[in-house]
């Protein structure tokens, strides 16, 4: 595994580690997880992209998305990733 040596500001990584504590899991870990994630997604293909289920005709949000929220957005497209909830 190698190191790798970054410039933060230190605010950033106070709340980041007091977020990962909260998550079970560490800064490095998170770090890991994002880079593994960018050096796979094809930058030029908007199909890497996950289409997020936030309209459905004149309905507006699906019931329980937050759109304030990441997490819930997130949730909703793994949700029909997986076939749950309104997926195929």
């Amino acid at each position: 595994m190698t190191n790798l040596t970054i410039s933060l500001d230190d605010a950033i990584v106070r709340k980041a580690r007091i977020r990962a504590i909260e998550e079970g899991t560490s800064v490095s870990a998170k770090v890991r997880e994002f880079l593994a994630q960018y050096a796979k997604v094809d930058s030029t293909s908007d199909s890497a992209l996950p289409e997020l289920p936030v309209f459905k005709g004149r309905t507006g949000l699906q019931q329980g998305i937050d759109p304030s929220s990441n997490k819930s957005m997130l949730m909703a497209a793994d949700d029909l990733d997986s076939g749950g909830k309104d997926g195929v």
